[in-house]
C-alpha cells in the first residue's frame, strides 16, 4: 500500500514549510530584509529556489511568514497567564520560557527586533491588533490578581513590556553581554543563571518573591 497519500503529503509541506521558515529566520536576522536573497535562504535551508516560492511565493511574503510565525511562538507561553492560576507560578513560567526561546532561537529575536527599529512596516497591523488584544486580554488577568491582593500593585501592561525587554536582551544584544562578562559564548549555564536572576527580579517587583 502507498503511503504517499493526503496525509503524508501534508506532513512533508509541513516539514518543508518549516525548514524554510527556520532557514528563513537566520538569514533575515543576519542580513536584514534587503540583504538577504531567496537563493540565500534556499542554500540555507538546504533545498531548492523554486520550493521557496512554491511555499512562500517571494520574499516578502516569507518574511512576513517569518514574523507571524516569531509573534506567535512569543505569544503562545502566555496561555499559563490565566485567572486561576498561580501569579508567582504563571509569570514564573512565561518568563522561564521567554527565556528559552531567546537562548534556543536568538535568530528570531533579533530579526523581530530590526523589524521594530525599521519602523515595522511589515507587522504594525498585527501589533495594533493581535499583540494589542493578546497584552490586554493578559494584562486584564494580572490587573484580576491584583484586585483579589495576590500580587503587588504594578502596571499590568508595563509589566509585560519589562518581561520581553529582560528577556529578549539575551537574544537581542547577545555580543554586548558576551563581552562584558568575558566570554566567546554563553553556555547552558550562564543562560540558567540569567533565567534566575530575571525571575527573580520580576517577581520580586511584583511582591511575588519567595
Amino acid at each position: 500500500m502507498s503511503s504517499s497519500g493526503p496525509s503524508s503529503k501534508k506532513q512533508i509541506r509541513q516539514a518543508n514549510e518549516s525548514t524554510i521558515l527556520r532557514a528563513a529566520e537566520r538569514v533575515f536576522a543576519r542580513a536584514g530584509f534587503e540583504g538577504a536573497t531567496m537563493a540565500d535562504i534556499a542554500e540555507e535551508a538546504g533545498l531548492p529556489k523554486a520550493n521557496l516560492h512554491y511555499y512562500f511565493g517571494n520574499k516578502r511574503d516569507l518574511y512576513r511568514a517569518v514574523l507571524d510565525a516569531v509573534l506567535h511562538d512569543w505569544l503562545a507561553p502566555l496561555t499559563c497567564v490565566t485567572p486561576e492560576a498561580d501569579p508567582r507560578a504563571a509569570l514564573s513560567e512565561y518568563i522561564r520560557r521567554k527565556m528559552a526561546l531567546a537562548a534556543e532561537r536568538p535568530d528570531a529575536s533579533r530579526v523581530f527586533a530590526n523589524e521594530l527599529l525599521h519602523g515595522a512596516p511589515v507587522v504594525l497591523d498585527l501589533l495594533r491588533t493581535d499583540l494589542r488584544q493578546q497584552v490586554l486580554d493578559k494584562a486584564a488577568v494580572v490587573d484580576g490578581w491584583m484586585a483579589a491582593g495576590r500580587m503587588a500593585r504594578v502596571d499590568s501592561v508595563h509589566l509585560f513590556f519589562s518581561i520581553w525587554a529582560t528577556t529578549q536582551t539575551y537574544a537581542d544584544f547577545d555580543v554586548q553581554i558576551r563581552a562584558v562578562l568575558g566570554k566567546e559564548r554563553l553556555t547552558a549555564r550562564d543562560h540558567a543563571a540569567a533565567t534566575e536572576h530575571v525571575v527573580n527580579l520580576i517577581l520580586r517587583g511584583c511582591g511575588l518573591a519567595a
